[in-house]
């Protein structure tokens, strides 16, 4: 296929005191949040000046990404679009119809499969592609956390924590790693993925093969094979609604009341950036609850702008453009089914 221009696609976040409150606005639409609960959350913005560190991460990666295709003789402009925040999708197809480009490939800021990491952006910009009365042709690259770039900077760090904490006097059987990712509605869970839909779900499968293959890693490189677990975090839908668990902060107490652990690993497989619900939920929350469990509490950074991550997301954006795998194997396509909305059916871009 050819593109002419690729579009990061992703979340969005407040650059001031006075964006915070509607940005929150913008991502919980139609769900009946009541304002006091809006100003709760908006607490952890102000605690940051207001200003959420994802808009300019992304502006980093962008500039990564240009300088690595570049350096493979892909010359293809990079342009940023949010779902909830600006510069949103609608802005940034005006400005692709500007430079009149046509085809385009959207590379997605989450790495699994599920309808919000995935799913839900289809429908955000073939909404957008409506509002503009565009013609271009965008479609989605598929998701990539199986990819090892991904996971290369996470894991180094890793295997350097599990050593330090073993020359500070921690056994190997008392310091336990957490694999947290963000929690969903567990019928999402479900039918992440393509049908047929099988238990647990492809983002439960997919985030448990980087799990298991991280501790691969771990293990080639020190023999340690230290307990780990799966865990979640930053769940923001009703109590009443099941939702992926255990809660990372949970887990921590258990652990604290077992009394056989002694120092917490946290590796964020779940994101590429350290944004809010990293540097609050994990930096400020789960640290205060071992903390208070009198553990030791060791998060480990996220991709970022790594340059083996980077070298993936090129790896990506050159399959979709060769029509065939690179450097680092694919995920697979996805189905036009996977990841369905649960609450009524919208038209999406296509996969890729």
């Amino acid at each position: 296929m050819t593109y002419d221009a690729i579009l990061l696609a992703s979340f969005g976040g407040p650059e001031g005191p006075d964006d915070v409150i509607p940005f929150l606005e913008n991502v919980t639409a139609g769900r009946n949040i009541p304002r006091e609960r809006l100003e709760v959350v908006g607490q952890h913005y102000f605690r940051f000046g207001g200003v959420s560190p994802i808009n300019q991460q992304n502006l980093d990666l962008i500039d990564e990404l240009r300088h690595e295709l570049k350096d493979r003789g892909v010359n293809i402009p990079i342009y940023f679009g949010n779902r909830n925040w600006k510069p949103y999708f609608v802005d940034a197809i005006n400005d692709m119809q500007a430079d009149e480009r046509s085809n385009v490939l959207a590379l997605g800021t989450s790495a699994y499969s599920s309808y919000s990491g995935c799913r839900q952006y289809r429908e955000n910009i073939a909404k957008a592609l409506t509002e503009t009365s565009s013609d271009i042709n965008i479609s989605m690259a598929h998701p990539y956390g199986n990819r090892l770039g991904f996971r290369t900077k996470p894991a180094s760090v890793l295997i350097d924590a599990l050593k330090f904490l073993v020359s500070e006097n921690h056994q190997e059987s008392a310091i336990q790693i957490l694999f947290t990712t963000h929690s969903i509605p567990t019928d999402s869970a479900l039918k992440s993925g393509p049908e047929p839909y099988v238990e647990p779900g492809e983002y439960i499968r997919q985030h448990e093969e980087v799990m298991h293959d991280m501790m691969k890693m771990v293990n080639i490189s020190t023999l340690m094979k230290p307990p780990h677990q799966l865990v979640f975090q930053s769940r923001s839908g009703r109590p009443t609604d099941p939702w992926l668990e255990p809660d990372i902060n949970d887990v921590i107490r258990e652990l604290g009341v077992a009394g056989e652990t002694t120092a917490v690993v946290v590796v964020p497989i779940g994101f590429i950036s350290d944004h809010m619900e990293v540097i609050w939920d994990l930096d400020n929350e789960a640290m205060a609850t071992a903390e208070e469990a009198n553990l030791m509490f060791v998060r480990i950074p996220t991709p970022g702008i790594d340059k083996d991550f980077v070298a993936a997301l090129a790896d990506v954006v050159e399959d979709a453009l060769y029509g065939d795998s690179t450097r680092s194997t694919p995920t697979g396509l996805c189905s036009g089914t996977c990841c369905p909305n649960p609450r009524a059916e919208l038209a999406t871009i296509p996969g890729v």
